[in-house]
């Protein structure tokens, strides 16, 4: 029989990982708490984690969900955009993912960026360039979640169950 808090922890793990890839799941969170709920919680008899690797495991989630806070909008800002254009395809996207689902995030902020670029005053092809840089920076800020998410999966399990 599996020890609940193991169980728990590694259900918390692997929502993380589902989380990064998911929309409005806090994907770093949710894999710090798996590894602290066994850092503090996991019986006597089960393998200890060690304060090294349980700080490493906090930076790692920590930079996932900085990753996923600042991705799109700092890659919106590489591509030229304005600021407000970060506030209002934010606003849209979120607005959109209930019309249309995942989906919608990246129509909506696709959208939401041409529009607000040229309701500023940017040439369309300018417009279209913040755009698509907004769009690649969401995407590659999942990836990029998605492996820092599963990195802290894979260690947690190589140091409770390997190790």
């Amino acid at each position: 029989m599996v020890d609940p808090v193991i169980a728990g922890s590694l259900l918390l793990l692997v929502a993380g990982v589902f989380g990064s890839v998911l929309p409005l799941v806090p994907a770093g969170p949710l894999s710090v708490a798996g590894v602290l709920t066994y850092a503090w919680f996991a019986p006597s008899t089960a393998h200890p984690l060690g304060v090294g690797w349980i700080v490493l495991f906090v930076i790692v989630g920590a930079t996932a969900f900085a990753v996923e806070h600042l991705g799109g909008a700092l890659a919106s800002k590489a591509g030229g955009a304005e600021t407000s254009t970060v506030l209002v395809a934010a606003v849209a996207s979120l607005a959109l993912l209930f019309v249309l689902g995942p989906l919608g995030i990246i129509v909506g902020t696709a959208l939401a960026v041409v529009g607000a670029e040229l309701y500023a005053g940017k040439e369309p092809a300018a417009a279209v360039r913040a755009s698509a840089y907004t769009v690649v920076g969401l995407l590659a800020s999942s990836a990029a979640q998605f492996v820092l998410t599963l990195s802290i999966l894979a260690g947690f399990l190589v140091l409770v169950f390997v190790v």
